[in-house]
């Protein structure tokens, strides 16, 4: 004997709409193109600080140091 019960066909028709509807509105973007999204990105950045001018300056300082250290060890040695 059969003690499974068998849902009603349309409730399980609407269960799976209500599903549907559920995923596709998941998936919303508020953007609707990549440079909307990509402004967005940057002034979110520039507001945090990340784009700073004063933290852009440290790989050229570092790389003038860099090269002042090796042309004294050039001119020691050479």
């Amino acid at each position: 004997m059969d003690s499974h019960r068998r849902p009603n066909p349309q409730a399980a028709l609407m269960t799976l709409e209500a599903a549907a509807a559920s995923a596709r509105g998941g998936f919303g973007c508020r953007f609707s193109s990549s440079e909307e999204y990509e402004m967005a990105l940057i002034t979110e950045r520039r507001a945090q600080g990340r784009y700073d001018q004063r933290r852009m300056r440290w790989p050229a300082i570092m790389f003038i140091g860099c090269a002042l250290m090796v042309t004294g060890a050039v001119l020691l040695f050479g």
